[in-house]
């Protein structure tokens, strides 16, 4: 885009719908990303909304599983899930923060609720590593919610920026592979806010309080809560809440366009890498 061209409105591709699924040891959970109607957004793979104050459905908690070859990304809104894994590390996951893991080579780690009753909600995206980053050293980036800025950005509006930037305004998560783009966005009733994407990312708004208005003219369609809005066609992506407002994630990452051979918690580029990821787990290699 020439720097003296107006930027593009951006507008809703295609909306989905989060349908009901399960994971770790039971633990039940709406798939957003990574089921049949969305089966991924290169670059990311999964994004999983968890959400219940019945105990019974998150305490079985997410025992010792393996994760090779791309990032999980955990932010919690309510409820305190701990971390450990085989490497020696070990945190804390508490209401307003952040982990953001690069599995990389390989690692085995659990996520178990640290609370026997309450709400328990937040939300896990699973981002690809290309090729290069696949097998490189696990690694976290893990914040407490002080460490999360938050910035008003228009009358109305609260953005909670966890990584990409508002303004001046930088996350503390930094992936250069993916340059990703992570807000969390509440507007009051009526409010309105318009955001310039990352030139060429793959962006997706989702709601998850409340409904808005995505887009400008006569190409904004509405958006529901528990629905996702796949961004396309501009980078001036402009949105209005509902009578009741909105809170949403308005994610972004530059596609890595490269071959995905996936299975459970590998993901890989061939299907080599994935069968010799399944043997250098059963080995104990990770």
């Amino acid at each position: 885009m020439n720097a003296i061209d107006p930027p593009r409105h951006a507008h809703v591709v295609r909306k989905v719908r989060g349908s009901a699924a399960s994971d770790g040891a039971g633990v039940k959970l709406t798939r957003v990303i990574g089921g049949r109607e969305l089966p991924d957004l290169d670059p990311f793979l999964l994004l999983d909304e968890f959400g219940t104050d019945r105990a019974e459905d998150y305490l079985a908690g997410f025992p010792d599983h393996p994760h090779r070859g791309f990032e999980t990304v955990t932010y919690m809104l309510d409820g305190r899930m701990r971390h450990r894994d085989n490497h020696g590390n070990e945190g804390l996951l508490v209401p307003g923060g952040v982990q953001w893991m690069t599995a990389g080579r390989g690692l085995v780690h659990s996520e178990m609720p640290e609370q026997q009753e309450g709400l328990m909600r937040g939300f896990q995206l699973w981002v690809n590593l290309p090729a290069r980053d696949k097998m490189s050293e696990p690694r976290y980036q893990e914040f407490g919610p002080e460490a999360i800025p938050v910035v008003a950005p228009a009358d109305g509006v609260s953005v909670r920026v966890i990584a990409g930037s508002v303004g001046e305004v930088r996350g503390a998560i930094v992936q250069p592979a993916t340059e990703p783009l992570y807000l969390d966005v509440a507007l009051v009733p009526g409010g309105s806010w318009s955001y310039t994407l990352p030139e060429g990312h793959n962006a997706f708004v989702y709601a998850f309080e409340g409904a808005l208005e995505i887009g400008d003219g006569p190409d904004a369609r509405a958006l529901a809560a528990t629905e996702l809005a796949v961004i396309g066609g501009g980078e001036l992506l402009a949105m209005r809440a509902g009578d009741a407002g909105a809170r949403v994630l308005l994610v972004a990452g530059r596609p890595l366009r490269e071959p995905v051979a996936r299975h459970g918690p590998f993901v890989m580029n061939t299907r080599e890498e994935l069968m010799q990821a399944f043997v250098d787990f059963q080995e104990g290699r990770f």
